[in-house]
């Protein structure tokens, strides 16, 4: 008989995890959820006053947080988090690569510095915090309690199906899916696992950085449909980072229920 899943209250006792774009929705959900099962939880983004509100809550409940102020689209800045959260925390067990920018709209007459910002975030955030994350994500998982360690990173069903009015979002969602499939293949043996969760409709501020005129088309395409909630996405990571070591969740879809595409 296999052995059973370890209570949600302790299973992540003694573990440590990053979280990027930690201020808000899926990436604060996630910290405090994280924190709940027994991990100390370093917060990454770039509003420290909601960081530091949300690791008193940590504290509050009895977790262990730290606040991180960080732009992870600046290299040096990402690499630095990294190695204070190590050397606050001891060690770094789980990145929780969050942190994304949906700015949708026409290919033609767009705004350039909307495809730059989403390539510098969901990109290049994603990519520097990988590379400074991984050696101690290996170590982590050669002598760690667990002796496994994660990388999730954050996608979209955009990640999977280019649609018209979100070209470039579609790109940079798709390369956090190759991305992430390649570095599973060249760490998994190493008991390194990496999943990639990709939501559908949620209820975060991610949509409130479109243009007037863009957050319209938006509202007009989900309609009244009952959105997914941040909490659903942060059980939804949590579930992939408690499993037993000898078990990988490689990809997670989460849609609406009545979200049709």
């Amino acid at each position: 008989m296999g052995t059973s899943d370890p209570r949600p209250a302790t299973a992540l006792d003694g573990s440590v995890a990053l979280v990027t774009g930690a201020s808000s929705g899926i990436g604060e959900a996630t910290a405090v959820d994280l924190a709940g099962r027994g991990a100390a939880v370093a917060l990454v983004a770039r509003r420290a006053e909601r960081l530091e509100a949300i690791a008193v809550r940590i504290r509050g409940h009895g977790g262990t947080a730290v606040v991180l102020q960080a732009d992870i689209t600046e290299q040096p800045q990402a690499a630095d988090a990294v190695a204070a959260c190590v050397s606050e925390l001891g060690r770094l067990d789980i990145l929780v690569n969050n942190a994304g920018m949906m700015l949708l709209g026409p290919i033609v007459d767009a705004p350039l510095d909307e495809w730059q910002r989403m390539v510098a975030v969901n990109v290049m955030g994603l990519l520097y915090c990988s590379h400074a994350a991984l050696p101690h994500l290996v170590q982590a998982a050669e002598d760690g309690r667990r002796r496994v360690a994660d990388v999730v990173n954050i996608s979209s069903v955009a990640g999977r199906v280019a649609r018209l009015g979100s070209g470039v979002y579609n790109l940079t969602k798709h390369g956090v899916g190759a991305f992430s499939e390649s570095l599973r293949q060249e760490v998994t043996a190493r008991h390194v696992r990496v999943a990639l969760v990709e939501p559908g409709a949620v209820e975060t501020e991610l949509v409130q950085h479109n243009r007037p005129e863009i957050i319209d088309g938006i509202r007009e395409r989900f309609g009244d449909i009952d959105r997914l909630h941040a909490h659903d996405i942060a059980d939804a990571i949590a579930y992939i980072v408690t499993r037993p070591r000898h078990m990988a969740i490689n990809e997670m879809l989460v849609r609406p229920t009545e979200q049709q595409g």
